[in-house]
């Protein structure tokens, strides 16, 4: 059971932090989360605000089934209004570990040895399970591909260090073994793991080269998506850095390398800048283009990375998928009639 208490405080700073915490161990955890806000505010969408991991449906659910206390008594009514000196402890009944199945689906493999495996993930492939995903998955492809991998780095999610979106393609790297884990996820917490995207963009950004350095959060209001938001109010650092390859009219082809690894991090990025990429469902105008694509036009193209044994540096290339090359032969033709 993971246990939060929070103390409702004025001129206080909230801790975005403890939820990541929490959900990547099964260890509990205690802690203390101070409220900036003076006003009260109804139990579920202060708990939402604090704990922006957490879906509102989530915490609903939890105050229903009894895990919230205020002010030490049980409270089990989401409408209840919480105020200033007020204390609220929320307990999270740890995770159930999934009974995870192994599925024959293909895979696209750009390298593997006995320590890693690294992949060039289709369009429409989730890479783990999880609501609304039982199966089908990354996940049951590779516990068929890789018997020896249930268990590395958490049953839940065994062998994945980084992820990419549904119907976001490319290279992406497993670990076959724990040394390996290890040392891939910190790889990517010392941003010495190179991660490059290709992209295409509505519009023409007016300079040929930049980077967007803005805090990605939960949306405030959509708990699906993401947004620009400030580290005060629960984002983290996110950094983007990328180069205009090609122009086709009103539309661009941009590389893209990731200094992190945010949720949705390109795709907020490329939003905010005023150029999202094309075929985004959820922060584009999602207006038809021509070539039927599964989702947004954006390809993890190429990784590198260190062997976690040898030290030896990897790099591979992913080929893009036919609907993306299609859309650019496509804009090509346009400028060319």
């Amino acid at each position: 059971m993971t246990e939060f208490n929070l103390q409702i405080q004025e001129n206080s700073d909230r801790l975005s932090s403890v939820m990541e915490d929490a959900t990547s161990s099964l260890l509990p955890l205690r802690s203390t989360i101070h409220c900036v806000n003076t006003k009260s505010d109804r139990l579920d969408r202060y708990l939402s605000q604090e704990l922006p991991d957490l879906s509102r449906s989530r915490i609903q659910q939890l105050i229903e089934q009894g895990n919230v206390q205020l002010n030490d008594k049980v409270c089990t009514s989401k409408k209840i209004n919480v105020k200033v000196g007020d204390r609220i402890t929320l307990e999270i009944p740890e995770a159930q570990p999934l009974e995870l199945q192994a599925e024959d689906i293909p895979l696209d493999i750009l390298y593997e040895d006995d320590q890693l495996l690294i992949l060039n993930k289709p369009a429409g492939l989730v890479v783990h399970p999880a609501p609304g995903h039982p199966d089908g998955t990354l996940v049951n492809a590779l516990l068929a591909h890789c018997p020896n991998l249930p268990g590395i780095g958490g049953v839940q999610r065994p062998g994945i260090v980084h992820r990419l979106d549904k119907d976001t393609t490319g290279a992406i790297a497993i670990a076959k073994t724990d040394i390996a884990h290890h040392h891939l996820q910190a790889q990517l917490k010392a941003k010495t793991a190179r991660r490059e995207y290709l992209g295409v963009v509505y519009g023409a950004p007016k300079v040929e080269s930049g980077t967007i350095d803005l805090p990605i959060g939960r949306h405030p209001q959509d708990r699906k998506k993401m947004a620009i938001m400030s580290v005060e109010q629960g984002g983290r650092s996110a950094v983007t850095h990328w180069q205009v390859l090609e122009r086709l009219g009103n539309y661009t082809l941009i590389h893209f390398q990731l200094e992190t690894g945010r949720t949705h991090q390109i795709r907020v990025h490329s939003a905010k800048m005023g150029h999202p990429i094309v075929g985004d469902p959820v922060y584009s105008s999602g207006h038809s283009v021509g070539v039927n694509l599964p989702g947004q036009a954006l390809h993890a193209w190429r990784l590198k990375l260190q062997h976690p044994l040898s030290g030896e540096m990897i790099e591979v290339t992913a080929t893009p998928p036919t609907q993306f090359t299609k859309l650019l032969e496509m804009l090509k033709r346009r400028i060319a009639s």
